[in-house]
């Protein structure tokens, strides 16, 4: 039976898609890109944030250090019974408190202690309203997804007194001055720097809130969360996007897959979206080509029904009309003939099942089957020795041109290829005369094998060469009894080199009358 399976071929960018093509036509890479490009800039922005965050603790802490200095310095040039004076009067634009302290630790004076002068206050956080709550927590889901490092808290001690506000052991030795944050209760940041006062065991303290430094944080990290919506936003429209581009194909081939599915077959159009490059476009002409190729398959399972059902006919109709007759009829003579016909549509009947059971299930062998590299020459060659040896028809001889063993390689399943021959062959001698040559032979090219059984029969009329690969198409020699062949051999022939990847033929012969059977296969 003739292949029935369309050799559609796809378009070329299939195979590149399903190797996982990562253009932005791919499916899969638009699906990441806005998937990831959310992300990736709310992490950029967190980075921003915690950078911008860094440069401004570390700048005021280097102001504040370079203050410190600059008082110390200047209490350093003072005469020591005003130092304490100066301490006290000295006020600053953002309440900044200025403390002095001996060598052992103990508060000298306090700018704070003076009425007048400008002070920063810390907050209750009991006080504090649903905003400065809300904003404080997101401080610190900031700071633990940044990775940022802790703050120490900071206890507000009382005024005048110099409790809780530790003298660092390194700034009294290394006559330098240091600076740390802390964290106030209410989430205000708290910067303290210390510097010796030089010529002296004196300590110079200076403690200022950070809270501009926190609003313009705020305001950064504002500005980072609206980008953030607005790449929200980007991204669903996108994902709308994807959602058209995806869903909507996707559904409209599930539904022609569904009306195939329910026996509709011939009247769905598989949509093969040949204006698309990505997975849905290759996925729709597959979808199109399966479509098409079972449509076809629908078609010819139905046509060799209706052949198999024409062609077994004929035989049950003669055998009847003999059984009929053979019940009424005395002489022996008439009923030794109808007896011999009987035979003769039983053995009809036989050979007729026997190929149409073999044509039947050949697609579904020859899926399964592995194809292994085979020399054709030593496959027609075995062959020929074979029908050498049995008893040719008398004035029937047979040839074989080979070349080279070794050089006609092809991939393919030698049983199969070998009936293929075998059909060549005995359609050759029942079209051969008395005396005639069957020539077989097989010829390679770089691309291609090519194996020709050729007789010296009548031959094949040009306007019949198309339908000797037809299923039931017998077109017979006189003297050949009726129904010896089902007509199924060339059919069956034809079958099994399309699904070899091959090609067969037939033409005049080369020399004289008769005809000639090509058969071409893909080199190995």
């Amino acid at each position: 039976m003739a292949s029935v399976i369309a050799s559609t071929r796809n378009d070329p960018r299939d195979g590149q898609i399903w190797l996982g093509g990562l253009g932005f036509g791919s499916i899969r890479a638009r699906i990441m890109a806005v998937n990831v490009i959310a992300v990736v800039l709310f992490a950029l922005a967190l980075i921003y944030v915690d950078s911008v965050r860094t440069r401004l603790y570390d700048g005021r802490s280097a102001e504040m250090a370079r203050q410190a200095q600059t008082v110390a310095v200047m209490l350093a040039e003072a005469p020591a019974t005003d130092a304490a004076i100066m301490v006290r009067q000295l006020s600053f634009d953002r309440g900044t408190r200025l403390r002095l302290f001996d060598a052992n630790g103990r508060l000298k004076a306090d700018n704070w202690t003076e009425p007048g002068v400008r002070r920063f206050v810390i907050e209750d956080p009991d006080d504090a309203g649903f905003r400065r709550n809300s904003a404080q927590l997101i401080d610190k889901v900031i700071e633990v997804l940044t990775d940022a490092t802790p703050i120490a808290p900071f206890d507000e001690p009382a005024v005048g007194t110099a409790s809780g506000i530790p003298i660092p052991a390194p700034a009294v030795r290394d006559g330098v001055s240091h600076t740390r944050l802390q964290r106030a209760r209410d989430g205000t940041i708290i910067v303290t720097a210390v510097a010796p006062v030089p010529g002296s065991r004196q300590i110079v303290e200076v403690t200022e809130e950070a809270s501009d430094l926190t609003r313009v944080l705020r305001h950064e990290r504002q500005t980072s969360f609206l980008l953030f919506l607005g790449v929200t936003a980007l991204t669903l429209i996108l994902s709308f996007y994807l959602v058209q581009t995806i869903v909507r194909p996707v559904r409209m081939l599930a539904l022609a897959a569904q009306r195939v599915r329910l026996g509709r077959a011939r009247e769905v159009v598989v949509p093969r979206l040949p204006e698309r490059g990505d997975e849905i476009g290759a996925l729709a002409r597959a979808l199109s080509d399966m479509t098409t190729a079972l449509r076809q398959r629908i078609d010819a399972t139905e046509a060799f029904a209706a052949d198999v059902a024409h062609e077994l006919k004929n035989p049950l109709a003669s055998l009847r009309s003999a059984v009929d007759t053979l019940e009424g009829i005395d002489r022996a003579d008439l009923r030794a003939r109808l007896l011999e016909v009987i035979r003769d549509d039983v053995a009809r009947l036989d050979r007729l099942i026997s190929d149409i059971a073999d044509a039947s299930r050949l697609d579904a062998e020859l899926s399964r089957s592995r194809f292994e590299a085979l020399d054709m020459v030593a496959l027609a060659g075995g062959l020929v020795a074979a029908y050498e040896t049995t008893i040719l028809p008398a004035g029937i001889a047979i040839t074989f041109d080979r070349p080279a063993v070794g050089v006609a390689m092809t991939y393919g399943e030698s049983a199969r290829l070998a009936q293929v021959l075998r059909n060549l062959i005995d359609n050759a001698i029942s079209f051969s005369p008395n005396p005639g040559t069957i020539r077989v032979a097989v010829a390679a090219s770089p691309d291609a094998i090519n194996a020709s059984v050729e007789d010296d029969g009548p031959g094949v009329p040009a306007e019949n060469r198309a339908d000797v690969f037809k299923r039931f198409y017998s077109e017979r020699p006189a003297a050949e009894s009726f129904g010896r062949h089902s007509g199924l051999g060339l059919a069956i022939a034809a079958a099994i080199i399309d699904a070899h990847g091959g090609s067969i033929a037939v033409g005049p012969a080369s020399q004289g009358t008769g005809a000639r059977f090509t058969v071409t296969l893909p080199a190995a």
